[in-house]
């Protein structure tokens, strides 16, 4: 794939000169300008074309999911080049097609164009941030295939699905109650979306005991189980990996109402906050698991 490797060079010198002038001219000119110059009776324009026009009409929210995966990093205090890599690989990896190019391919690439492109440690950090970003993919409502609509696809088979590793996963919808109110415990993910913490189930723990100790991870809070409140399974793709069943099993936990601390190195976590039931219902939360989320709500005005 020599040619998509020119080519995303070329969408990275472009970007680099209209990032760099402050984008005063039309990318197009700027593209058609570096063809002509670097690259004179390429084939694969159409390929430039269309990721350039990806980063730019999705840069506003792009920018925003870089900050949010390295918030230690402003953006203008990103150099130009790795700005310019990250919002190319991020464009690849959320809003590409995965069947022209593969998770595992636009992250490699951006890495290389880093290391070539960039600096010192270029291709380390670039690696970081796709990697933090790469790892919520998988969540309900993203990049995966559920398998309900795995089912309903006629090529996906039962036996088919049946040959899909499964991965088990455990998580909690966490409650407390403080000065007579109850509040709901949520994680916030890199995409802007409020979501339930998990993790996985690690050899001779019970679903249950996994999840217990994930929220203690996750969050910091030592939860109390009391009930299961469903499951959520989905295909995702990890990279090197190939497809993957994610088994995830929600429960009720009832903590102490206590400060959240979410766990450094959360890849696709930025922050962690505390509910009362009524604000639930204005968040952003992925369709998945707001069944989860009434019916824990459900059982918690009941018993509490």
């Amino acid at each position: 794939m020599a040619n998509r490797h020119l080519s995303r060079s070329i969408v990275l010198q472009s970007l680099f000169e209209w990032d760099f002038s402050g984008k005063p001219e039309d990318l197009k000119l700027v593209i058609d300008r570096d063809i002509a110059e670097f690259a004179p009776g390429h084939n694969d324009n159409a390929f430039i074309y269309e990721l350039a026009e990806t980063v730019q009409r999705k840069q506003t929210v792009i920018d925003d999911i870089i900050q949010k995966a390295a918030p230690e990093w402003p953006l203008e205090k990103i150099s130009n080049v790795d700005r310019n890599v990250l919002r190319m690989g991020l464009a690849e990896l959320l809003f590409g097609d995965r069947e022209q190019v593969p998770p595992k391919v636009a992250i490699n690439e951006a890495i290389e164009l880093a290391k070539t492109f960039g600096g010192e440690n270029s291709g380390k950090f670039v690696n970081g941030v796709l990697g933090a970003v790469y790892k919520e993919i998988g969540e309900p409502g993203k990049e995966q295939i559920s398998v309900s609509r795995a089912k309903q696809n006629p090529v996906m088979t039962e036996e088919d699905l049946s040959k899909i590793p499964i991965e088990h996963k455990a998580g909690a919808v966490v409650y407390a109650k403080h000065d007579g109110v109850i509040y709901v415990a949520l994680v916030h993910d890199v995409f802007g979306y409020w979501t339930l913490s998990k993790g996985g189930v690690e050899e001779g723990e019970s679903i249950e005991e996994a999840a217990v100790r994930e929220i203690k991870e996750e969050i910091g809070l030592d939860i109390t189980v009391s009930e299961k409140l469903g499951e959520i399974e989905y295909i995702a793709y990890p990279p090197g990996i190939g497809k993957v069943r994610k088994q995830v099993t929600f429960f009720l936990g009832k903590s102490e109402y206590q400060e959240l601390v979410l766990e450094k190195g959360s890849g696709g976590l930025d922050r962690a906050s505390w509910f009362q039931l009524h604000e639930v219902v204005d968040l952003t939360v992925y369709d998945d698991i707001l069944p989860l989320i009434a019916k824990a709500i459900e059982h918690i005005t009941k018993t509490d």
